[in-house]
């Protein structure tokens, strides 16, 4: 009962990326202009990603768009599809979400946010009017970024806690992804070609030993089968997972992006409290914390492996200066910010 609580609760974070709709046309029209809309959701159209955002097409009607959604559980169909103009806007994860945008592609850098008050800083700073030029790349505009929460390392043996141990160990990585390709060959583990489809699955039935992913998938992706009486999640966030909303600049006015941004970043109290019930959802004998010492290891690894990303074009340096100074804004004590 507990998960299906959660399941409906977690379900409310769509609406934070299907509110783009909203605002886009407040003044009645006689015309009714139709927009196609490609959403992800694992699950399909009986997923609550999905079914979150079919509650908006009334909502859109009224503002003069009627909308059609379509659902796709292959994240890179979605894609293709959007690119190829079968969708006017789209909605992905942050990853996937880079080949449209490499400035927010970058947003997800490992180690780049360590937390809950760094994000909120990024996010306020990106609503701003003028930081639409970094939100604009040929046809597309990111409309929206919302976060999915720290991205966390799910074990099946809570003993492997050192870079050391993660050596020839199996990790499902997002094969599409340069960024965790790169972090776990850095390791000396394996790569185990995996999407957002079935990772879950291939933690769960013991095909690999660790899988990543944020809080908000614990429940509903049964991640606890995989973790059994002998895994962990290991406290440290490696990343931060977040949600896109891109459109096709041609398909809508010319301030619905802004005006996208300016009504997410008031909901965004409601989605750290959706995190934050999913992080609480996982039983505290679960996590695992680090020593100081290993965090800091981790720390001058992520660094590593995002510097040589950055050197070899992956990321956008304005997006890794702007989350630094976001870094040493939070902690001036980090010894990166002497520098």
């Amino acid at each position: 009962m507990k998960a299906i609580r959660f399941t409906r609760r977690l379900a409310t974070a769509a609406a934070l990326c299907a509110s783009f709709v909203a605002p886009m046309h407040a003044q009645a029209q006689t015309d009714i202009i139709e927009r196609s809309f490609c959403v992800f959701d694992p699950v399909g159209a009986n997923g609550p990603l999905f079914s979150i955002t079919k509650e908006f097409q009334p909502v859109a009607l009224q503002r003069g768009i009627k909308l059609n959604l379509r659902a796709y559980t292959d994240e890179k169909v979605a894609a293709e599809d959007f690119k190829a103009g079968q969708c006017d806007a789209v909605l992905l994860t942050g990853t996937r979400a880079r080949e449209f945008n490499k400035f927010t592609g970058t947003l997800e850098a490992m180690g780049a946010i360590p937390g809950e008050q760094e994000m909120r800083l990024l996010f306020n700073t990106l609503s701003q009017p003028k930081a639409r030029p970094f939100l604009i790349d040929g046809p597309y505009e990111v409309a929206g970024v919302f976060p999915g929460g720290a991205v966390y390392l799910h074990a099946r043996d809570r003993t492997l806690d050192t870079v050391e141990k993660l050596q020839g160990k199996r990790i499902a990585t997002l094969d599409y992804d340069t960024a965790s390709v790169r972090m776990v060959r850095h390791v000396g583990a394996s790569v185990v070609g995996s999407n957002s489809a079935n990772f879950a699955g291939k933690f769960n039935n013991g095909s690999v030993d660790f899988a990543y992913a944020p809080a908000v998938a614990y429940q509903p992706l049964e991640l606890y089968k995989g973790i059994g009486d002998k895994g962990g999640v290991f406290k440290y966030a490696l990343g931060y997972m977040n949600f896109q909303v891109i459109i096709n600049t041609e398909r809508f006015p010319e301030d619905a992006g802004q005006m996208v941004r300016d009504e997410s970043i008031k909901r965004i109290d409601e989605a750290y409290e959706i995190i934050a019930e999913a992080e609480a959802s996982i039983p505290e004998n679960v996590w695992v914390n680090l020593p100081q010492e290993d965090t800091a290891e981790y720390d001058k690894m992520l660094r590593q492996v995002r510097m040589s990303l950055l050197e070899d074009g992956v990321y956008d340096e304005r997006a890794i200066k702007l989350m630094k100074a976001i870094r040493c804004r939070v902690d001036g004590a980090r010894s990166e910010c002497a520098s």
